[in-house]
């Protein structure tokens, strides 16, 4: 299964790309295939919200799971990722269950 990070990026430093990195490497050391945002587009210019949207939406159709980050409740992102999982039949959780057998 292919899991996508989903998780608060705009307002935090470094776009809070530590966190994503460091559940990435939690969740490939579990053995999950992981999909993290936060590899992708770091190069060029910055780009708007909806472009950053855009190219996310579709990392993330090629998933079968999402692991939620805390705080994604506050990112109009991540609720929206969460949305199209959920009514996509996604195995949706939050990070630390992911971890439980």
């Amino acid at each position: 299964m292919k899991v996508y990070i989903s998780g608060p990026m705009t307002g935090y430093k470094d776009f809070n790309r530590p966190r994503f990195n460091a559940a990435a490497t939690e969740l490939r050391a579990a053995g999950i295939d992981v999909v993290n945002p936060a590899e992708h587009g770091e190069d060029g210019p910055e780009k708007e919200w909806a472009e950053y949207l855009r190219a996310d939406l579709i990392l993330l159709l090629d998933c079968q799971g999402i692991a939620m980050l805390p705080g994604w409740g506050t990112s109009r992102g991540a609720v929206l990722e969460r949305h199209v999982g959920t009514e996509l039949g996604m195995d949706v959780r939050p990070l630390d269950e992911w971890f439980r057998p």
